[in-house]
């Protein structure tokens, strides 16, 4: 399905590391061979975000050579003091192209008199030719990234030629109350997994429901938010109307 508020970037960064949740508890870390959806939301979410609006990462093109560099790094104790000595696998020389759109967050009809999809879109793609709002990082906060325009699917890519390539179990994402889909994820927080694959170089994402592997963390309510302020001026962030 062709959506009218689909937004397009690419993202660069020296190092990556997409790694599972569960596997970053402490010691030894690893990241995925490719970027998560969960990784890609939250880049773009730092580029825009609203409570209004939520982000779904349709397609990411991987279009540099996928490698890694073992660095070793000392972690602090958090309970103690001193620190520990860990290898961190990264992902090196990172590019990716990704597509995303938007939706109106269900869950948030005290928000409804914001659904402007036009500002929104705009706001968007202005933010992404300024870098974004906040920082970008792929990942980790150790590992920043750069944002740009571009065209999806536009320039010479490493897998273009590869027609099909899989890799196995992988996580997907978090499933937070205020983005529930369904009664069975209402009130709780909710990690995802699917089977990613890439087709000559471009990886195409399950929506968040159609993930059929699913796991309750723990239960978790919606964070509530005020109605919008009558005299609101209209303005964010570096003056940007919204």
């Amino acid at each position: 399905m062709e959506h009218p508020n689909i937004v397009t970037f690419q993202v660069r960064g020296d190092y990556a590391l997409f790694s599972d949740p569960v596997t970053r508890i402490g010691g030894e870390k690893c990241s995925y061979q490719i970027p998560t959806y969960e990784a890609l939301k939250g880049i773009l979410m730092s580029v825009y975000w609203k409570p209004t609006l939520i982000w779904y990462i349709d397609a990411v093109r991987i279009m540099n050579p996928i490698q890694t560099e073992v660095k070793g790094v000392r972690p602090i104790h958090y309970h103690s003091d001193g620190n520990d000595l860990a290898y961190y696998t990264y992902l090196k020389d990172c590019h990716y192209q990704v597509q995303a759109h938007f939706e109106w967050n269900p869950n948030r009809p005290e928000l409804a008199s914001d659904r402007n999809e036009n500002k929104h879109h705009n706001v968007a793609k202005r933010m992404i030719g300024k870098g974004g709002r906040r920082d970008i990082f792929l990942g980790t906060r150790e590992c920043q990234g750069y944002v740009e325009p571009c065209v999806f699917g536009e320039g010479p890519g490493h897998y273009d030629t590869i027609q099909e390539l899989g890799f196995g179990l992988m996580y997907h994402g978090i499933t937070y109350p205020d983005e529930a889909f369904s009664p069975e994820t209402q009130g709780k927080m909710t990690v995802r997994f699917w089977y990613p694959v890439m087709k000559n170089g471009v990886i195409s994402f399950l929506r968040p429901e159609q993930c059929s592997l699913t796991k309750t963390l723990r239960d978790m309510e919606i964070k509530p938010f005020g109605e919008p302020q009558e005299n609101f001026s209209g303005l964010g962030e570096f003056g940007e109307v919204e």
